[in-house]
């Protein structure tokens, strides 16, 4: 072999190595910020429930009263909880820049950082999703929530699904309805990339039990989707319409 090409090729695989080893920093950072980042937004949200808590214990005497205001306060207790941590949830992404970028495409592969903000930021998401969306999906809470994670949404929004995601790129006109169970999201994976787009829906939509709505669709004002469709990438959908089917057709 040459000694010229013997060097690329050294070059080559010292570089491979350090973008390796880069790599592998970058997800120990994401994964330790994460579990950092999370401990201290879940501490912060069950403060006000421990020192009530600790305050009733303080004051209420042994025994039966004592298991009774236990019994009666720990629904209400963890729902507090939920609130707050909605709340402390959706500042803490805004402050710390984990959002899903705008019209983006992503080498999964790579782990550089946008991919890695945006998994953390999918990850935090979850988490609100698992220890308070259950409680609050379908409410004017939940969408409340949203708002403060970046939806744009407006009044007498109504969702029902938890399997939204990407809320930066999600925008909704009043009245619109979302079924249970909806897939709706800013992003889709495809060979190894991530693809992001907005989603807008306009006044009145409804969208029925089931549907999966993918990335840069638009739907216009008095819309119904049927349930169990499915709403392609970049798909326009006229208003005052009513689609159905995978994918949808329009039939009226």
């Amino acid at each position: 072999m040459p000694l010229m090409h013997q060097q690329d090729v050294s070059a080559a695989l010292r570089s491979a190595s350090r973008a390796h080893s880069g790599a592998r920093g970058r997800i120990a950072w994401m994964i330790a910020s994460f579990g950092v980042v999370q401990s201290i937004v879940c501490g912060l949200s069950a403060l006000p429930i421990v020192l009530l808590w600790q305050a009733l214990l303080g004051v209420l005497p042994d025994g039966l009263p004592t298991l009774l205001a236990i019994s009666v306060l720990a629904l209400p207790s963890y729902g507090v909880f939920a609130i707050v941590l909605m709340a402390i949830s959706a500042v803490t992404l805004r402050l710390l820049g984990w959002q899903t970028p705008r019209d983006s495409q992503m080498r999964l592969a790579d782990f550089d950082w946008p991919v890695l903000n945006w998994a953390r930021s999918m990850a935090a998401l979850h988490v609100v999703r698992v220890l308070a969306g259950s409680l609050y999906r379908a409410s004017p809470v939940w969408t409340t929530y949203l708002r403060w994670s970046g939806a744009r949404i407006g009044r007498r929004g109504y969702v029902a699904s938890l399997a939204l995601s990407d809320y930066n790129l999600l925008e909704f006109g009043d009245d619109v309805v979302i079924g249970a169970d909806v897939h709706l999201s800013g992003h889709t994976v495809e060979e190894g990339m991530v693809k992001t787009a907005g989603v807008r829906l306009g006044r009145g939509v409804t969208i029925g039990l089931g549907s999966v709505i993918d990335i840069g669709v638009q739907i216009g004002d008095g819309c119904q989707v049927g349930a169990l469709s499915l709403v392609p990438k970049g798909a326009t959908l006229q208003p005052g319409a009513v689609y159905v089917g995978r994918p949808v057709r329009r039939v009226r």
